[in-house]
């Protein structure tokens, strides 16, 4: 009597199948490093947003670098994790 395998080779099956789990990480670590690298963006703007600048331009210049040394390291990390992810 035949054997009959609705889903053909079992080995080709297997390939195809570990072929689609793959890439379904892929898409993962992608989304991933895009979320962190957006928040990275988002934290950025903020922080800057909250800056309340005054003076003259070398103050306001002061300040502004200021805020982006305190939250640019914190930016830098989700960054490079995120570049870490897609390696």
């Amino acid at each position: 009597m035949e054997e009959f395998n609705i889903f053909g080779d079992p080995d080709e099956l297997q390939r195809r199948m570990a072929e689609f789990a793959e890439q379904m990480q892929s898409g993962q670590r992608v989304a991933w490093a895009d979320n962190a690298i957006g928040l990275a963006v988002q934290m950025t703007v903020a922080a800057i947003a909250q800056v309340d600048v005054t003076g003259g331009s070398d103050e306001q210049a002061h300040q502004v670098r200021d805020a982006l040394r305190l939250i640019f390291p914190e930016a830098v990390t989700l960054v490079r994790e995120a570049r870490e992810g897609l390696a």
